[in-house]
């Protein structure tokens, strides 16, 4: 059994670890609820094609070179990776606009005619210490199997200007304001809490190094994101990976005290030593894979939740701004969006994310194109009535302010809302983001790849590192090399009896001998 693992999900996370796990000799099944695979990288049909509803934005490629090259295989023989050299473009009621570039030579430029030599002066300060806090945690957070405080501690001895950004306590809005006089770019980067699932006011300031995550390099994928987990899924059912599409999992069996089998919706049983899991951790929380895994993951590893968000994908003629393929709309004051959705609330006047996916290479289409509209919201709430018309409203009235009109504007069918996120991802409350990151040591409350559970794993972004598609990717990674040490462990310390004397079963050999 020490042979046979299954990954729950293909999500980036069990996409990630079923790959590992296959190049390195185990034989993997990968079960997965829907009928293909992405998890939260979905799609929605449109008269344009297939738009995508989940994750845009794909950053630190080298997650996913690394993933083909374990294979063997290079990812441009898969994929058309498009790089965006304006990051994205950003627009404020009193009309101004600012494009945020690769190159920091341009964005330089682009904030001096913005801002002028004072916001010049503070964008160059703070993009300074975003690099220091990248460099620092990179290794021991989002590189490391589980985050690494004596490694984080080591990093910033040695850059004492990193301090007053580690304060606890300190929130990304609190930073921000001391880095930035223009309110502009306070409330510009103050985004970044929003990508795991914050908001500004109470996550840590440590978030400011997400720009520099960005500013290293942003793709789109040729075709959608949906394109990425395709050819993930290609590349592991290439390494022998055995992929069960509209199957769910009913139960995790355990037997002497660790993981044994993994039974499915429709009765049959799959025995197997290492079990993935890639859905929201919440779920083995609260029994909906039976009750062995139930105290594997403790409450304080997902609660409290993440923001959940309103989300419109649709295809529509448009007319107004000269958009790019990553578009940001400010609200006036981010308390007037932020308060409600502490609340419980919609928004009452919305920072709204708008990727037009047609805009990939400075494309200009002349007919309908394909858009996905993000307004942040809270999670773990019903539906009330009335709400997607609400939705509808405030999401096209507003970018209407900025001169932004589609048509057709979409109907209900092109919304999911908090309330779908809960019904589509079971356990999640509609959070995207699983545990918030909310407070000065969220990442250490995150859960990390091995669990209470001998033999049961996490993956994806509910658990360390946290969300976003690589920081996913990456929580495979964490979770395969897990099996694999544990094996190396099991296989070190239990003895076969082989012709000559005694020695260790190979992984690799398969003939370790069980009672």
């Amino acid at each position: 059994m020490d042979q046979k693992a299954v990954v729950i999900g293909a999500g980036m996370g069990g996409l990630a670890a079923a790959i590992r796990l296959a190049a390195a000799g185990l034989s993997v099944t990968l079960i997965e609820a829907a009928e293909g695979p992405g998890g939260k990288m979905r799609s929605f049909p449109s008269a344009a094609g297939p738009v995508d509803c989940g994750p845009t934005v794909l950053t630190m490629r080298a997650v996913f070179d690394d993933l083909f090259a374990l294979a063997g295989q290079r990812l441009e023989e898969h994929l058309t990776l498009l790089a965006q050299t304006t990051l994205a473009r950003h627009w404020w009621r009193d009309g101004s606009q600012l494009d945020l570039f690769a190159d920091p030579v341009r964005n330089a430029a682009a904030i001096e005619a913005f801002g002028g030599a004072a916001a010049t002066a503070d964008f160059k300060r703070f993009d300074v210490l975003a690099a220091a806090l990248y460099k620092a945690f990179e290794g021991p957070v989002m590189q490391a199997s589980r985050p690494d405080l004596m490694g984080i501690v080591r990093n910033t001895v040695v850059a004492p200007s990193l301090w007053p950004a580690l304060l606890p306590g300190l929130s990304l809005e609190r930073r921000l304001s001391l880095s930035f006089r223009d309110h502009r770019l306070r409330q510009l980067f103050g985004r970044y809490a929003t990508y795991v699932g914050g908001a500004p006011d109470l996550s840590p300031a440590v978030l400011a190094l997400i720009w520099r995550a960005e500013a290293q390099g942003v793709w789109a994928v040729e075709g959608g994101m949906r394109r990425l987990a395709a050819a993930l899924a290609d590349l592991a059912e290439g390494l022998g990976v055995r992929l069960i599409y509209g199957q769910s999992v009913k139960t995790i069996t355990r037997q002497k005290g660790r993981v044994a089998s993994v039974t499915l919706a429709d009765g049959s049983s799959l025995p197997c030593g290492h079990v993935v899991f890639n859905g929201d951790p919440r779920a083995l929380e609260v029994g909906l894979l039976g009750q062995a895994p139930q105290q594997a993951v403790p409450r304080t590893a997902t609660t409290p939740r993440s923001l959940s968000a309103w989300v419109w994908a649709f295809a529509a003629k448009v007319s107004g701004p000269d958009l790019v393929h990553h578009n940001v709309f400010f609200g006036a004051d981010p308390k007037l969006e932020f308060g409600p959705v502490a609340k419980g609330q919609m928004p009452l006047d919305p920072t709204l994310y708008v990727c037009a996916q047609d805009r990939t290479a400075g494309q200009r289409p002349t007919g309908p194109e394909r858009f996905e509209i993000i307004m942040n919201g809270p999670a773990n709430r019903p539906l009330h009535a009335g709400e997607i018309d609400q939705c509808r409203t405030r999401t096209f009235q507003t970018l209407a302010k900025f001169g932004l009109e589609f048509d057709p504007v979409p109907g209900a069918q092109a919304l999911t809302t908090p309330a779908g996120f809960a019904e589509r991802f079971p356990a999640s409350q509609g959070a995207i983001y699983g545990r918030s990151p909310h407070g000065s040591f969220a990442t250490f409350q995150r859960p990390t790849a091995r669990t209470a559970l001998p033999g049961l794993y996490l993956a994806g972004g509910g658990a360390h590192p946290g969300a976003g598609v690589p920081m996913a990717a990456l929580s495979g990674k964490h979770a395969a090399e897990a099996i694999l040490s544990d094996l190396a462990s099991t296989s070190a310390l239990t003895p076969t009896a082989m012709p000559g004397g005694m020695s260790t079963g190979s992984r690799t050999m398969g003939e370790k001998r069980y009672p």
